[in-house]
């Protein structure tokens, strides 16, 4: 694991749905994202927290519309400047964008990277790293919410 890496993973679990996320978060975030994404904007010359509609292409090979959530660092779950794929959901198409975006240079996300890095960033304290390890894993409703964060 290396913290100056751009990483990115699944957001979402595996399985049928209409709508998945995959999380893209690192120095190269925006740099990676725009030379997939098509839209309006550019993603890295949108503000953070704003939410923008487009293309996402691996090279020239359209792949589905996405919409792209912005978050600059500080600003974001790991602290660091990230974009949020929401797309179709299919195994298909989750795969070639997580593809497209190993191409362009992220690397795919350890398990708990991303916590990880809002730990190693200040983001969060260890009990809340622990808590989110179990809302995770929760197999019931008490055990399914996390106490509100300062």
């Amino acid at each position: 694991m290396y913290l100056d890496d751009t990483i990115c993973a699944p957001a979402t679990p595996p399985g049928v749905s209409g709508l998945a996320v995959i999380r893209l978060s690192g120095k190269d975030a925006f740099t990676i994202a725009d030379r997939c994404f098509r839209g309006k904007n550019t993603l890295s010359g949108s503000p953070s927290h704003t939410i923008q509609y487009g293309k996402f292409y691996d090279n020239l090979l359209f792949l589905d519309t996405v919409t792209a959530s912005v978050f600059r660092a500080p600003h974001s779950y790991t602290g660091e400047d990230t974009v949020e794929f929401n797309y179709h959901k299919n195994i298909i198409v989750s795969e070639e964008i997580i593809s497209a975006l190993l191409h362009q240079g992220s690397r795919f996300a350890d398990p708990g990277e991303f916590t990880r890095r809002a730990f190693m960033n200040g983001k969060m304290d260890l009990t809340q790293v622990e808590a989110v390890a179990d809302i995770i894993h929760a197999v019931s409703s008490k055990g399914s919410h996390l106490p509100p964060v300062n």
